[in-house]
């Protein structure tokens, strides 16, 4: 669940609709009038090359705020694939994404081949971009570009953990997203995206929806079956976080440390096989030694940083600690750094950066990125305590140097408008968690108190493996097997279990 990390994997990738930015100076449209049923949806053909056949778009017009439904409306793009088989079709499957600020029209586009595969006609696919995101209304804060390169919009400390930098900075931000970003942006929260998928369900004219949620998107999923449980069929979340209602997004954040620390080991592995040396990748002849190399790097460019193929974006200690950070979500990405690593060694090499951290995020992204968390729940914001817990923090999780305790510009945002949902086992048994061991960003620990919040509603499948995202991802196949068996047959594992290959 980056609140920030991975969420920036997808700022490459193209929307398939077009934007409409809202700013606070931006009109937006009135309502005609309030709607019981929800508001015909316009489909269009909107299938890329190469994408998904049959792949339409349209806009979902939702209430800027909920206490107003008569008031201003905002846009949500949305999109769907059809079942191929008619006469299969059970329902449809909503495409939760990830972020905040992950677009599930993007995703549904990567993932719905393989989806649409394992579903076999089950469903009608269907996603949407959250408020703010891609095609949906966006909002901006008018940030610098400095301020919006990842290692600077995280709060990364500087040297020795120093964080006077990043406490002007959180100021500053969060001053210019309370100048620039008006009520629409104060609108992205995750109760307000639950009450736009309920309005998707509603369009759509269906009493009720399945749904597969990933990452962030399963304390979305979680709300939405907490608020609307009756209009849930079979709830499937992907990658679960800690639902602690008095820290969310913070609690999530600080949790990246220990997660950190339980996926390293399968890069460290992965660096010191032999069969890496074939491929130049080799770091170091045993896992032991692949940590501490990577420290003491780190460290030298904490001190002294190296000129990188991007003209004025050197290669930091910070560059290089979130280039890992980025990594651990799949072991596909482990080459790339490894060989970053490799060429911060070599004097002669000039390192090439990461797309994740070359460059400065676009406004609007970094805007709904920080905004969904800080809109959610009151962050802490006293900065003596803060440089005591990145201190500790620092101390014990060396590898992310202090980030997961650091003070954010959450700590000087808006009060939010309304409390976070407490997740609960109120509702019908119909959810299926599943869950990597070893997962970077929403650690195993965390999950476990999201599978204790649900109680009997939930089982969760846990899967021994590393990395961010399991089903149709980074799972064995038996995972994935268990969840395609329970979309499609409604087969739930009768206790907690877990799966191996």
């Amino acid at each position: 669940m980056t609140t920030y990390a991975h969420r920036t994997l997808l700022l490459a990738l193209a929307v398939a609709t077009v934007a409409t930015t809202v700013t606070a100076a931006a009109p937006v449209a009135r309502a005609d009038a309030p709607r019981t049923n929800g508001p015909a949806l316009t489909w269009r053909p909107c299938a890329e090359p190469g994408g998904l056949r049959g792949q339409e778009c349209a806009r979902l017009p939702v209430p800027l705020d909920y206490r107003d439904p008569g008031g201003p409306r905002i846009g949500l793009a949305v999109t769907r694939v059809r079942s191929e088989r008619p006469a299969a079709r059970r329902g449809t499957l909503l495409v939760i994404p990830g972020g905040p600020g992950g677009s599930g029209v993007q995703r549904l586009a990567t993932k719905g081949p393989a989806l649409r595969k394992a579903m076999a006609g089950a469903y009608d696919l269907v996603s949407f971009d959250p408020r703010g995101v891609g095609g949906s209304t966006r909002a901006g804060c008018g940030l610098d570009p400095a301020d919006r390169h990842l290692v600077t919009l995280r709060s990364w400390p500087g040297p020795d953990g120093e964080i006077d930098a990043n406490a002007a900075r959180s100021r500053r931000i969060a001053d210019a997203c309370r100048r620039h970003g008006g009520a629409v942006l104060r609108s992205f929260t995750t109760l307000n995206e639950a009450r736009d998928i309920d309005r998707l369900r509603r369009a759509l004219g269906e009493e009720k929806l399945s749904a597969w949620a990933y990452s962030y998107g399963t304390y979305v999923g979680a709300v939405y079956a907490q608020k609307f449980p009756r209009h849930t069929d079979r709830w499937v979340l992907d990658s679960s976080g800690d639902p602690d209602p008095s820290r969310v997004g913070r609690g999530w954040l600080a949790n990246t440390a220990a997660g950190t620390d339980d996926r390293f080991p399968d890069f460290a592995a992965w660096a010191a096989d032999p069969a890496r040396e074939s491929e130049g990748l080799r770091l170091a002849r045993r896992p032991a030694d692949v940590r501490p190399l990577f420290l003491a790097l780190a460290a030298k460019l904490d001190r002294e940083p190296k000129e990188s193929s991007t003209p004025g974006v050197p290669l930091t200690g910070n560059r290089l600690r979130q280039a890992l950070q980025s990594a651990l979500q799949s072991d596909a990405l482990f080459a790339e750094t490894a060989r970053l690593i490799q060429q911060a060694q070599d004097p002669a090499a000039e390192p090439v950066l990461p797309d994740v951290v070359a460059g400065p995020l676009p406004d609007q992204d970094a805007a709904v990125t920080t905004a969904t968390v800080c809109n959610d729940v009151r962050w802490p914001a006293s900065v003596p305590a803060h440089r005591r817990a990145v201190a500790a923090d620092r101390a014990r999780h060396p590898l992310t140097a202090g980030l997961p305790a650091n003070i954010t510009p959450c700590g000087f945002w808006q009060a939010p408008a309304e409390p976070p949902t407490r997740i609960t086992a109120d509702g019908p048994s119909n959810i299926l968690m599943v869950q990597n061991r070893r997962d970077p960003y929403t650690p195993y620990f965390g999950a476990l108190k999201m599978r204790r919040s649900l109680g009997e509603r939930a089982r969760l499948l846990t899967l021994e493996h590393g990395g961010h995202g399991a089903y149709l991802a980074n799972g064995p196949v038996c995972g994935d097997r268990t969840v395609t068996a329970f979309l499609t047959t409604g087969r739930r594992p009768q206790t907690d279990t877990r799966c191996t290959g």
